[in-house]
This record gives structure tokens, C-alpha cells and sequence, in this order.
């Protein structure tokens, strides 16, 4: 997707903005596992979240490509709208913002924070993205899609930062929700040349990259109703596809108690709050863990922000609602 001067381009930009996250060995969370396991924490840049990335590199691009637009319109569980909405607006733009009803109430606060205005449509995100795209053309906005190349170049910054100072990493786990993250990574991994296998993690109850990528063409599925909302998504993207269904080695289905179980291990070894997609690559490198034994694995924690009442819930021992 990449020549590596790009990702280097990209991550000078990113990094001039919001930092290079951490990426920790936490010995509690080794010994868990039974692997060598680094993470890279996406949740400790502003919004929390790994998709701040892609907003950056995304509205260099827009004012660049398109200087006259007034500004931004997309839809979103949260973080790419709090991503969007950053960018736009210390870039002098509107931004709207479409979320589903029954969205966290948390990141719907942070969006609006941020600037956004918030519209609440439909009963999932696919549902709110079709709102979107009608409302960017009704009121002359430029309609920002969930995955966009420049949005993948932010994105792949993390893993270009992850993968070139541990040349060691042996399997890499990833969420997988519209696809900005695996491609990112797998964009990263093939300019740098490094060796390693990445694993796409989703939710039983969204897993249409999963039947997808089996099923050799796009799979939508009926629902997509899961706690972790990051993931919840019912249409693959078909540009992501095409390079996760090549690029990954495989995808795992994790049900809605591993990726809790995830969250709550995440807490006791490293006292970091995790959100449903944050804490599902942890999830499935614990579902392989017997075959994980002694290889060196990092795990995205592409975000942290959960909401506090499914938090307590969570830490109480139960799985949220979707």
C-alpha cells in the first residue's frame, strides 16, 4: 500500500502532533499468557484512541486536495468521530457527526467536547453511515469514510513505530472493525520487510471480515451486537478486504465473555482501562495461547474508552450489554 518514505512522512506528521504511544512489556501480562508480549497503547494519545492518527494525516490531505470545502460530515461508534472531529476543527472546519441510538453516551460527550455536532440516527452504524452520506450531500459537506488511504497511512503509524524498534515480534493481534487498523498494519510490516504474522481479531456477533475473508468475497451479516463497539460492524469494506484477506495469516471469532475476561486481565497486570476492540487482541492471542508459548506477540490496545457503568459491570465480573 506504502513505500516506507511515506509511512515515515506520515509519522513525522502524526507524531509532530500527538506523540508516539508507549509500547510496554508488562511482566503480569506475560506470565498470564506464557509469551513475551508488548503492547502498544493507542489508548494513552488524545481521544484515547488509535484512530487520532488517521485524522491527522486525513485533514493535512483535505486542505490540501480540497480547500474550498466548508467542512466534514461522517458516521462513527466514537473514536474516528472524535478523531475527524480534532482535525476538522483546528483546521477551521464544521463537523457532524453521525452516531446510532444507544452510542456511548461517554464518547458522544468527548465528540461534542471536541466540537461536534452530533446527530443520532439509526439503529447501528451501518444505519448512521447511510444517514451521513445523505446528509454530506444535502448540506455541501465532504463525506469522510470510515476507510480512506490517507486515514490508513495515519493509522499505519503505529505499527510503523511498533514494528521498527522490535524487529523481534513474531505475531502481531489487531482488531478489526472497518479495516483502517489490520491494513495499517500490514502496510507497515510489508514496507518495513518485517517477518511478522498478523492475526485479525472480531466479534462472534459482527465477524463479517471473518466469513468474508472464508467466503472469498464480502459477507454482510444481519446484526452486529456487541459490546465491543469498535467492531461493531454488520458491511465489510470491500478496499479493506482486499488487503486483509491476502495480508493477515488468519482471523479469529472471540465470543463476548473473552473479550470481557480480556479487559478485566488487562486491568489486574497493568491497571489500564481497555475498550471492548481495545482489549480483543489480547483475547485472541489468550485463545492461542498454547501456541503463542516462548514466540515474542505484541497486541494492540487500540483504545480505552469504555464507559463507566460497563466498566463496572465488566470489573464486577459480568459482559455488558451490546
Amino acid at each position: 500500500m506504502f513505500a516506507e518514505s511515506e509511512l515515515r512522512d506520515a509519522a513525522a506528521l502524526v507524531q509532530g502532533q500527538v506523540g508516539a504511544s508507549p509500547a510496554i512489556r508488562w511482566p503480569l501480562l506475560s506470565q498470564a499468557v506464557g509469551a513475551d508480549v508488548i503492547v502498544k497503547h493507542e489508548n494513552h494519545l488524545p481521544t484515547g484512541a488509535f484512530k487520532v492518527r488517521g485524522g491527522v494525516t486525513f485533514m493535512d490531505w483535505l486542505v490540501r486536495a480540497h480547500p474550498d470545502t466548508p467542512g466534514i460530515c461522517t458516521a462513527t461508534r466514537g473514536n474516528h468521530g472524535q478523531s475527524q472531529t480534532r482535525a476538522a476543527v483546528a483546521a477551521g472546519l464544521r463537523s457532524v457527526i453521525y452516531v446510532p441510538h444507544g452510542n456511548s453516551a461517554e464518547k458522544n460527550d468527548a465528540m461534542r467536547a471536541w466540537g461536534a455536532d452530533l446527530r443520532v440516527h439509526g439503529d447501528d452504524f451501518d444505519e448512521a453511515r447511510g444517514e451521513a452520506e445523505r446528509a454530506a450531500a444535502a448540506e455541501g459537506l465532504f463525506l469522510v469514510p470510515s476507510f480512506h488511504r490517507e486515514i490508513v497511512r495515519g493509522v499505519a503509524t503505529y505499527a510503523y513505530e511498533l514494528l521498527s524498534a522490535h524487529p523481534e515480534v513474531q505475531t502481531l493481534y489487531v482488531p478489526i472493525g472497518c479495516g483502517s487498523g489490520i491494513c495499517g498494519c500490514i502496510a507497515a510490516r510489508d514496507a518495513l520487510g518485517h517477518g511478522a504474522e498478523i492475526v485479525g481479531v472480531v466479534s462472534e456477533h459482527a465477524a463479517g471480515a471473518k466469513l468474508s475473508v472464508e467466503a472469498g468475497r464480502l459477507v454482510e451479516t444481519n446484526s452486529a451486537a456487541t459490546f465491543a463497539d469498535g467492531m461493531a460492524v454488520r458491511v465489510p469494506v470491500q478496499a479493506a478486504f482486499d488487503v486483509y484477506a491476502t495480508g493477515a495469516a488468519r482471523i479469529l471469532s472471540l465470543s463476548e465473555r473473552e473479550i470481557a475476561d480480556a479487559i478485566r486481565l488487562y486491568w489486574r497486570a497493568t491497571h489500564n482501562a481497555a475498550e471492548g476492540a481495545g482489549a480483543a487482541p489480547l483475547a485472541g492471542l489468550m485463545r492461542e495461547r498454547d501456541a503463542m508459548r516462548g514466540r515474542t506477540c505484541a497486541v494492540i490496545l487500540c483504545g480505552g474508552n469504555v464507559d463507566a457503568d460497563r466498566f463496572a459491570v465488566l470489573l464486577g465480573g459480568g459482559v455488558p450489554d451490546p
